[in-house]
């Protein structure tokens, strides 16, 4: 590893730390961190490429080449099934009792499942900010993509959660996510 690669681990980390430490919806905590790197990395580029062939979407072939070129990528993903019992309705249900009964672990040929709770979708929004202004502070080029938080989750790699995104990071003389 060069001394960025290795800066770049350590920042991913500090993401997770950030992620892991962002505020939540009463307190409750169901957001999962995977920070991968190495050989993880052609797993995942080469999911999004499957997914994206699969079903037509070529950003999910374009944002491949970007994750395959980074130096590690961040995977956050929420429990949105699970609730906080507040019956706010934001989910489109009366009560957190009827959208639990509505819950599917997967939904046919969606990417992500649901119904989710709002206030964990609001979680997760909140962590994956806090999680690229820590990349961000570090000088570390990154961009949150749907497409590899879609392909972690058919990887398996965040088994208990219902969405998820992928933060690919690299250190470089030129942000390869900016001309894309």
């Amino acid at each position: 590893m060069n001394p960025e690669e290795r800066a770049v681990a350590a920042v991913a980390d500090m993401m997770a730390l950030s992620a892991r430490t962002a505020p939540k919806g009463k307190g409750a905590d169901s957001i999962r961190i995977r920070v991968k790197q190495g050989s993880d990395i052609a797993v995942l580029s080469a999911e999004m490429r499957s997914i994206g062939e699969e079903m037509g979407i070529g950003f999910f072939i374009r944002d491949a080449g970007n994750v395959e070129a980074c130096d590690a990528c961040v995977l956050i993903g929420c429990e949105g099934g699970t609730n906080l019992g507040l019956n706010c309705g934001g989910c489109g249900f009366q009560t957190c009792a009827a959208m639990k009964e509505e819950y599917q672990a997967s939904i046919s040929g969606a990417p992500f499942s649901g119904p989710n709770c709002v206030i964990k979708m609001a979680d997760l929004g909140i962590a994956v900010g806090s999680a690229v202004k820590t990349a961000s502070i570090h000088n570390v080029d990154n961009r949150i993509m749907y497409s590899a938080g879609v392909a972690a989750l058919r990887l398996g790699w965040l088994d208990t959660c219902s969405v998820a995104y992928g933060i690919p990071l690299k250190a470089g003389g030129k942000n390869i996510f900016f001309d894309r």
